[in-house]
């Protein structure tokens, strides 16, 4: 990965959103097929989120989100060749998950179905769960960059290669919604 630049971390578009809107704070990882060290590793604990739109699927969202995959897809225009970067977020937890009866209690704080957690789970069997709970600014102003090769393939990590303009963060949430949604999440989890 290229030393130099700000950081970004891909994800699908309609987690972005989810994201964005306020409507869940936490990711889940396990590592692209392509990371240096074959499993997901924080990088860095802030990071601007970079939507990806090949790899969503419908069946692995939840009913009431599913229709955002094509709304997602409307907005993307893969000739075009830039992407739209909209939201900066901070690592607040990475809590690491390794049973699936754990795993079961995130269920109302996110957009995926059982499916989708279970078969990231799943995956790398060995290796646990990065649950990341983030704390997400919306930018002031979204920013377009090209897309170069260097962000593409199954990575969660990417350098952006294009200089960013000073621009606003926003939090998506006030601290006390923030907070009370991060401790909803950790009482579910029993980690207080």
């Amino acid at each position: 990965m290229k030393t130099s630049g700000p950081i970004a971390l891909k994800e699908w578009a309609v987690a972005v959103r989810a994201l964005e809107e306020g409507e869940q704070i936490l990711i889940m990882r396990k590592g692209g097929i392509a990371e240096e060290t074959r499993d997901f590793q924080v990088q860095s604990d802030s990071f601007y989120l970079f939507p990806t739109y090949e790899h969503q699927k419908k069946h692995l969202l939840k009913d009431e989100y599913k229709h955002r995959i094509d709304e997602s897809l409307s907005l993307w225009n893969p000739q075009d060749a830039t992407v739209g970067i909209t939201c900066f977020a901070r690592v607040e937890e990475d809590i690491e998950i390794l049973d699936e009866r754990r795993l079961d209690r995130l269920r109302p704080f996110h957009i995926w179905t059982d499916q989708f957690a279970e078969e990231r789970l799943k995956w790398k069997r060995k290796n646990p769960l990065h649950v990341l709970l983030l704390r997400v600014y919306k930018l002031d102003r979204p920013i377009r960059i090209p897309i170069v090769p260097a962000y593409t393939g199954c990575k969660s990590w990417i350098r952006l290669e294009a200089e960013l303009p000073e621009t606003g963060l926003v939090p998506v949430l006030d601290e006390r919604r923030f907070q009370s949604e991060r401790q909803r999440i950790k009482d579910a989890l029993d980690i207080g």
